[in-house]
């Protein structure tokens, strides 16, 4: 009798499941999907049912022979991919290609690995959820249908290369549009006022104004100018300003005070959406940061002698479900280490009521084992992995905690013709608020000890201009709120929507917040132009309404795919026929500094940049900026800036260093375009790898420089600091790196993740 065969997606569960399963299993890995469909046709047949042709992926091959060759001598194949539709279709196409390979083949499924859930699942096998490929399978089908349809169009009339997606192309249009209210905007003047007050001595404290009095406000011209209407705007201009300021002389009275006590919940613990949105806010990890490193706490990290332990559930989850044995592990642990009074509804816990859409298959993101404290695992975690463990641990342990206590106080102040408001907050009980650390906003402010009737002194009175502001540019994490909320794509699918756009050069990160390039606003134009309804968000949420119905057996996924085809056919060969073209560049009011012509944004391999219309007669290019209002400001490079690097091998002119559009160095010659030599800036360091190459300065799409073997694609070794050709004393690596660490100075360090070498280098 042979062991039974468990397949699980990545090569980190197996080493955390064979620890506490022992030798009556055989664990693989699939190393994620096996088959998808081809990459060099659209493989499906519309005419046919829309019949996929899958195809084993590329460099997958051996991996099924593995998988084939361990069924064979298995009597049951478990089939563990990660309990979702992208795990439900890897399990799908694993069955596939064991069916005549295996005895038997079951699924199974876990929210958590550990040795509890695993062999719970192991009792509880059942059949391949169906309804849930399906859906998979019509995502995968849908989105190759536009993508393989619309971006050959694209590539036609805007720029080789780049693409349209049907998720990402509205997220896009979500950027693109918020650009342009803000564009639109026209601010709106007005003055704040605040009084730095005393009552009896110190301390101090400050009241905010609130109101003017009409009638002051009718006998002053400069309150009722035209367009100073609006909640926030009581003072519109500087004349209206001074006049209050002169009649705010005399003490401030206290007209009244009101005290109330208030309790603050904590939050429901981590979905996928939150924890993202709180990662990006609090830790500035991108979504796509947030789930690698979540994967790796919940694969399982390896703790000393308690081996490899995974520390957290599922992370790809809209639920904020969480099971009673971790309500009740979490109350023993506030218990013991806080007291029964910081117990929330004592040992009962606490539930939280998700979304109405929400599929609840899974528990929140949650702690594994609520008693291994961040502190416990951090000198085995990377510093990333604890940040975000700690983010994790912290707000499920505060979610089943007593509410916070607080008594606030709200006076009201009477000077003049204004009247003030000062807010004070003094906390009564911490709650959940002991295990969650406070921002610098949340820092509570208690008023002194006041009475109806008394008088304040003026000690400061401070205005300020200021202006109305347009729509904030979304961030990560306010941009995953919004698709959230507009039921556009899905919490485990953002990551990847963030990523592609910006892969694409559709958008840039500014000061952290999304701006749509040249190329962006183009390609929204001509989607928007040609395929309103693809483009429409309440198209696209009703699409992922439409697939959730399929993975509920509402719904046949080939009836979605026809209803979907009827419109989007016909928009197709109609785009094909009228969309405009635009290679040959978005016209600037800019003039050629060289011959006077107009300039256009050409899209290059680099990147956006400004070129002559006069093309080939001028060949003259050069950076831009656009500011707020979208108006372009050309920017170039200095000539004296270059340094001279030699002689040209190709004209014998001149070599001199510049740098390209994404921020790398290259050396090129000056006699350029007369002669186009051009080589990658060298580090002068051999190539640690493959022993032939040399590493060469490189900058990614976003502006990263990198060093990396000029031999590439044959060697693909690279790293993200400067090289140096000396051998780690501690691993032998044959080189090292200079870091730049924060308060530290430069340093030689290790490229190896796991040596900690670092030695400081002395500043000459």
């Amino acid at each position: 009798m042979g062991k039974d065969l468990i397949i699980v997606e990545s090569p980190a569960k197996v080493k955390t499941i064979k620890k506490f399963l022992g030798n009556k299993y055989s664990v693989h890995a699939s190393v994620g999907h096996i088959r998808d469909l081809p990459t060099h046709e659209i493989g499906v047949d519309e005419e046919h049912g829309f019949a996929p042709h899958y195809v084993t992926i590329k460099g997958k091959e051996k991996v099924v022979r593995d998988l084939q060759e361990a069924a064979q001598g298995s009597d049951t194949v478990y089939l563990a991919p990660d309990p979702d539709r992208e795990g439900e279709a890897i399990a799908w196409h694993i069955a596939q290609v064991l069916k005549n390979k295996a005895k038997a083949i079951k699924r199974i499924q876990f929210n958590e690995i550990t040795a509890r859930a695993v062999k719970n699942a192991l009792e509880h096998p059942h059949e391949i959820d169906d309804n849930l490929f399906c859906a998979q399978q019509a995502r995968r089908v849908l989105d190759r249908l536009v993508g393989y349809k619309i971006s050959p169009l694209l590539w036609k009339t805007v720029k080789r290369g780049i693409s349209a997606g049907r998720v990402q192309s509205v997220a896009l249009r979500l950027i693109v549009e918020r650009e342009e209210e803000r564009q639109a905007f026209v601010p709106q003047e007005y003055w704040s006022f605040k009084a730095l007050l005393s009552v009896a001595g110190p301390p101090a404290f400050t009241a905010e104004l609130a109101a003017v009095d009409p009638s002051f406000a009718s006998s002053v011209p400069a309150f009722s100018r035209e367009g100073s209407a609006g909640k926030k705007v009581l003072v519109p201009c500087k004349e209206a300003a001074d006049a209050l300021e002169e009649a705010t002389k005399g003490p401030f009275k206290v007209e009244k005070i009101e005290g109330k006590e208030r309790s603050r919940s904590p939050l429901p613990p981590f979905t996928t959406s939150t924890l993202q949105q709180t990662a990006n806010q609090r830790l500035g990890f991108t979504a796509k940061r947030t789930m690698s490193t979540a994967q790796k706490l919940y694969e399982g990290v390896e703790l000393g002698e308690r081996g490899t332990t995974a520390l957290i559930t599922y992370m790809r989850t809209d639920s904020v479900r969480i099971a009673e044995e971790a309500k009740a592990a979490a109350a023993a642990y506030i218990g013991e280490n806080f007291g029964e009074k910081y117990l929330a509804h004592g040992k009962a816990g606490r539930s939280f009521r998700g979304k109405d859409s929400a599929q609840d298959a899974h528990e929140a993101v949650r702690p594994v084992d609520v008693r291994l404290t961040p502190q416990d695992v951090k000198p085995y975690l990377t510093q990333e992995q604890f940040r975000l463990y700690d983010l994790i641990w912290r707000r499920f342990l505060a979610s089943q905690m007593a509410s916070a206590a607080f008594f606030d106080t709200l006076a009201t102040l009477s000077c003049g013709p204004g009247l003030w408001k000062a807010k004070g907050e003094r906390l009564l009980f911490p709650g959940w608020l002991a295990v969650m650390a406070k921002g610098a906003d949340e820092e509570e402010k208690e008023l002194p000890p006041m009475e109806q009737g008394d008088l304040a002194t003026l000690v400061k009175l401070e205005k300020e201009q200021k202006f109305t502001q347009p729509p904030a540019r979304y961030t990560e994490a306010s941009l995953v709120r919004e698709l959230e909320e507009l039921g556009i794509g899905r919490p485990s699918t953002y990551a990847t929507i963030i990523s592609t756009i910006q892969d694409r050069e559709y958008v840039r990160l500014e000061d952290k917040h999304f701006v749509p390039t040249d190329l962006g606003n183009v390609v929204c134009s001509q989607l928007r132009s040609h395929f309103a309804k693809l483009m429409d968000v309440g198209f696209t949420a009703g699409m992922e309404s439409s697939l959730d119905k399929i993975a509920e057996g509402k719904l046949g996924w080939v009836d979605v795919m026809e209803d979907f085809t009827r419109d989007f056919n016909p928009a197709l060969a109609a785009a094909a026929k009228n969309m405009t073209r635009v290679k040959e560049g978005v016209s600037t009011d800019v003039a050629c500094p060289q011959c006077g012509r107009p300039m256009t944004v050409k899209f290059g391999r680099s990147g956006e940049f400004l070129a002559c219309t006069g093309y080939p007669e001028c060949k003259y290019t050069t950076n831009f900026t656009r500011d707020e209002k979208g108006t372009v400001i050309p920017v170039e490079r200095p000539r004296e800036e270059w340094k001279k690097m030699g002689v040209c091998p190709k004209c014998g002119g001149d070599v001199v260093l510049k740098k390209s559009h994404t921020g790398s160095r290259f050396l090129s010659c000056a006699r350029y375009p007369e002669c186009d030599y051009a080589a990658p800036f060298s580090t002068g360091v051999s190539c640690p790898k493959c022993g032939k190459g040399t590493l060469v300065e490189k900058s990614s799409k976003r502006g990263k420089i990198f060093y990396s073997c000029d031999r590439f694609p044959q060697c693909d070794y690279a790293v993200w600091d400067w090289p140096v050709a000396k051998a780690c004393p501690l691993c032998g690596s044959p080189i090292l790196v200079v870091k730049q660490a924060r308060g530290r100075g430069r340093r030689l360090a290790c490229p190896n993740a796991s040596c900690r070498f670092s030695q400081e280098i002395a500043e000459e």
